[in-house]
């Protein structure tokens, strides 16, 4: 079966600024990414319809027939009966919702980005009823975390055995809620697992005197380092350094928040460093409802949220005891540093301080400085992941233009 996750604008524009590097469905949330759960139910040839810029990357297959699927939503079984039994000429939406629907060859039906529409106006519509995950904000990621690890947790263990804790020194409460891969280290941590499931990858290590509560998910190859504090609904991503303390956050591959300093209800992109004593509130002094940057609106908007706390693009860094207000949305490949509350947004390709005048970053640093980084982890930033983000730095506004925000 060819399987297509499909991107909408309005999605992408919401998901921003971790849909500037990916399509929406490689997006990580529990335990696997939105593509990964649709592959444990859908067996099948995946591909993405997405912007333009990122197909060199994540290229879309067209076959006679085509399985197209809304890559923001959360698959469960109810919904993949219901997708399964549709007709040819059928579409199944839930409200203004496009969810799934089959099509033909798809590069001439122009869906992406504003044909999705005119198909809908020409297909029989089938209403889905049931309970829906849907990330269409940006906070949906943290907000669904602690959901997506239980559901992603049963499926994980479903017919596999744990590997055994061999280290005597380390406290474990409630094992039957701990899945552990093959060559994980773990040494004198606790892992409280009586609220929730722990999950942790292969080749993962969780340092002395960590202490984990669930639902957790830590992917293969990540670091939890010496003394950390990692509170209920936390995912991190593949070969991520963390410590401190984290509560209910996602922080995605490779990236590094080794140090002490607080980060809660928030979501790092991949390949991101926050130095050590970075802190990002999370709630308002006066405990009233948090608004956020959109980029449709090109203001703040409310979010019905109470908590809420930094949400950084790829490639993005900052300096030694970093401080970011309540919701604040850093975009891509920034570079910040110097003491003080930097501003609650800060658009992509930015360098500076809270007390200097922001500037826009020059791509050819930017990109130095992100094969440094990657050197470090022996990668390398290709050829494909430059034409990326050097069509993301010619789209970006410049910083001035933003810059009494």
């Amino acid at each position: 079966m060819n399987i297509v996750l499909f991107d909408t604008i309005s999605n992408r524009i919401a998901l921003k600024p971790f849909s500037d590097t990916r399509p929406i469905a490689t997006i990580r949330i529990g335990i696997h990414t939105l593509e990964e759960k649709w592959k444990t139910y859908i067996p099948g040839t995946y591909s993405y319809l997405t912007e333009d810029y990122l197909r060199a990357k994540f290229g879309c297959i067209s076959a006679t027939n085509n399985l197209c699927i809304n890559g923001s939503i959360y698959p469960n079984q109810a919904l993949v009966d219901r997708i399964m039994d549709l007709q040819p000429n059928e579409m199944l939406v839930q409200d203004s919702l496009i969810i799934a629907f089959w099509c033909q060859q798809i590069p001439s039906l122009q869906l992406y980005p504003d044909g999705f529409e005119k198909l809908r106006n020409q297909a029989k519509l089938v209403t889905f009823s049931g309970n829906l995950i849907h990330l269409k904000n940006k906070w949906d990621i943290f907000s669904h975390n602690s959901q997506a690890i239980r559901e992603d947790f049963e499926h994980v263990r479903k017919n596999r055995v744990t590997q055994q804790i061999q280290d005597p020194h380390t406290i474990i409460y409630n094992s039957d809620n701990i899945f552990i891969e093959e060559g994980v280290k773990i040494r004198a941590a606790i892992l409280n697992a009586e609220d929730g499931p722990i999950y942790i990858g292969r080749n993962a290590t969780i340092e002395e005197q960590a202490v984990i509560k669930g639902p957790v998910a830590i992917s293969e190859g990540a670091q939890v380092k010496v003394g950390s504090l990692i509170h209920s609904g936390t995912t991190l991503g593949p070969y991520a350094k963390v410590g401190g303390e984290v509560t209910n956050s996602v922080i995605f591959e490779y990236s590094n928040k080794a140090h002490d300093g607080f980060l809660g209800h928030s979501v790092i992109g991949e390949w991101c460093n926050l130095g050590a004593n970075t802190t990002a509130s999370n709630l308002r002094n006066d405990y009233k409802e948090v608004t956020i940057w959109d980029d449709s609106q090109e203001d703040f908007i409310k979010t019905n949220l109470q908590f809420c706390g930094l949400f950084m693009g790829a490639y993005s860094k900052c300096g030694i005891n970093s401080m970011f207000n309540t919701a604040t949305v850093v975009g891509i490949s920034a570079n910040l540093f110097g003491t003080g509350y930097f501003k609650r947004f800060i658009p992509s390709f930015t360098k500076g301080s809270p007390g200097d005048q922001l500037f826009t970053y020059n791509l050819e640093d930017v990109l130095i400085s992100i094969e440094n980084t990657m050197a470090r982890r022996n990668k390398i930033l290709t050829e494909t992941d430059r034409r990326i983000l050097t069509d993301l730095c010619d789209t970006a506004m410049p910083v001035w233009i933003k810059s009494v925000i």
